[in-house]
């Protein structure tokens, strides 16, 4: 499977197959030698390069009134992208989240901490540092307010903090009989937890002990979600299902058939009607959703394990994970539009701002990196569903916010 993401606090990990671009984080180029060949005399290299030129051109030529995404792009890419700069801290980030109200984010790293920054495009300030959990803090989220963080840690502990005070509201300790891996904050001071050993947990955060708790797998809850109405709760594991929670009636609702890769993200689209999974083995299922069984449709992506996605339009997908790269695809239809950003290391997490302006991105490389996504609505409205995708021309056109220069190593991640 590669580069094991689960337990990061006690796994060394391997950079020497995945670190592919220089400090700059564009992608390295080819260094072609051509000093056997004379002065004046052409090399086969140099005329492979004129044929592509020529052949490019004529595609321009000859696709450019049709393709009105490809426009866009151009159009976009001549726009100003600002975005706040980048932010490197000491030790391993873990997770992050916006707040969905205000410009702030909060990352929680290997060693238990929380650090809260304020962003804008000239600057990031630290606004506190919590010191929270013994061990690691693998989860973070905003309440729907964004006046409470909550946390979850390797630790077993689960803890709410007010965000301008930094006080604690209220601390769960030993939450769990395993480490917890995942958070989901819900509607009415509910939130939900899942941890190590499969076991789920329904919390009220009025309430001192958790008034659900279900046994759903053997491995770890890698992922949960829900729709607006929270009737119930989907739960991607590390066995490769999907098991369904009926929160109104505190019930398992439905178990997906044996995925044979772990399931570690997911996402709505469609008005949350459309559920999208990816997988350790890149690929992506779509399930409809309420009906969690079987998958309705498959998507062959990466070859490499999909870590995290974030919907950012009611169709459009940005995901990441092992090769450190983030790539776009339309979902209806399946078109992918490519590269939004790039790090040099795999990719942790992602996460989009309270107002759709930007995506988040942190990395093994101790980093979080921004990136202006907000040509996506244009983008989106221009996608025609009877068009013929031109794969051949899509790798010629970069996204707007990625600095890497040759757009055809988005497509050499694919199968």
């Amino acid at each position: 499977m590669g580069i094991e993401f689960r337990d990061l606090d006690k796994k060394s990990i391997d950079d020497s197959d995945t670190d592919f671009s220089d400090e700059s984080g564009e992608m390295g180029v080819l260094d072609t030698d051509t000093d056997d060949y004379e002065e004046g005399e052409p090399s086969n290299m140099e005329e492979a390069e004129n044929e592509t030129i020529r052949s490019n051109s004529e595609l321009d030529q000859s696709d450019d009134e049709e393709d009105e995404v490809v426009k866009a792009i151009k159009v976009e890419k001549s726009k100003p992208r600002d975005h706040p700069p980048a932010i490197t801290c000491e030790d391993f980030i873990v997770d992050m989240s916006f707040s969905p109200s205000h410009n702030l984010i909060a990352l929680a790293n290997i060693m238990g901490d929380v650090l809260l920054y304020e962003y804008n495009n000239d600057e990031n300030k630290l606004l506190n540092t919590l010191e929270l959990h013994v061990k690691a803090c693998r989860d973070i989220e905003f309440n729907e307010a964004g006046d409470i963080i909550f946390t979850a840690g390797k630790d077993k502990a689960i803890i709410a903090t007010d965000v301008e005070t930094g006080k604690l509201k209220r601390c769960y300790e030993n939450a769990h009989e395993e480490p917890v891996y995942k958070l989901l904050c819900l509607e009415n001071n509910k939130f939900v937890t899942g941890d190590d050993g499969g076991t789920v947990k329904l919390w009220d955060l009025r309430k001192p002990d958790p008034f659900l708790s279900i046994k759903i797998g053997d491995e770890h809850v890698s992922d949960m979600i829900t729709n607006e109405s929270e009737k119930y709760l989907v739960c991607a594991g590390g066995d490769g299902v999907l098991t369904s929670i009926d929160l109104k009636g505190s019930k398992i609702y439905t178990t997906s058939e044996d995925y044979d890769s772990e399931l570690t993200c997911m996402g709505l689209f469609r008005s949350d009607t459309k559920l999208l999974v990816g997988s350790s083995k890149g690929k992506l299922y779509l399930f409809n959703w309420m009906e969690f069984g079987l998958h309705s449709d498959e998507y062959v992506g990466e070859k490499h394990s999909l870590q995290c996605m974030v919907p950012v339009t009611q169709n459009i997908v940005v995901t990441s994970g092992e090769d450190g790269i983030l790539r776009a695809a339309h979902m209806f239809p399946q078109r992918q539009l490519g590269i939004v950003g790039q790090h040099s290391l795999p990719v942790e997490c992602l996460d989009i701002s309270h107002d759709g302006q930007y995506i988040a991105s942190c990395s093994h490389n101790n980093d979080v990196k921004f990136w202006n996504i907000s040509y996506f609505e244009t983008i989106d409205s221009l996608i025609d569903v009877n068009h013929k995708q031109n794969k051949r021309k899509d790798m010629s056109n970069n996204l707007p916010s990625s600095s890497v220069k040759n757009a055809s190593d988005f497509f050499s991640g694919l199968v």
